[in-house]
């Protein structure tokens, strides 16, 4: 990562790209890891995380950032280990609507758990800290992502 910004100077925008994208980083090798501990790989607890609610298929691979074809894989494998599994839309029986199971809340709720560095990172921050971060993302997230705000 580049140099740290001083005390009176703002960092400019390829430094907060820089930053954000280490942060991004780190956070993902977390999250790997830990998903990896429970036989999964990242897109897969990833996927998890996506289908919180019923969320049909091409959303899904929206919301994963790939192709459709790549979500069928994805699916497959978490229906195998009783993780998530598909229904048929109710408007639209050729729609399928992948559904997170019990089991696969708890195992995303363990994963999310072991992410030691992360809680590491975010047990370190002072409240105030915390509650500008959060506000920072909400403001920052709808035009990453083209999604309006929540």
């Amino acid at each position: 990562m580049g140099s740290t910004p001083t005390a009176t100077a703002a960092p400019t925008t390829a430094e907060l790209m820089e930053a954000l994208a280490a942060v991004g980083a780190a956070y993902f090798q977390d999250f790997a890891g830990a998903a990896a501990r429970h036989g999964l790989s990242s897109s897969q607890a990833k996927a998890l995380g996506a289908v919180h609610e019923p969320v049909p298929m091409r959303a899904l691979a929206g919301r994963l950032g790939c192709d459709a074809s790549n979500v069928t894989g994805i699916v497959d494998r978490l229906e195998t280990l009783g993780l998530a599994h598909r229904e048929a839309a109710a408007g639209d029986r050729r729609v399928k609507i992948v559904v997170i199971t019990e089991q696969g809340r708890e195992i995303l709720a363990l994963i999310r758990a072991e992410m030691a560095r992360t809680h590491q990172a975010f047990d370190a921050m002072t409240e105030e800290q915390r509650v500008a971060l959060y506000s920072i993302c909400h403001q920052v997230l709808p035009v990453l992502t083209g999604r309006p705000a929540a």
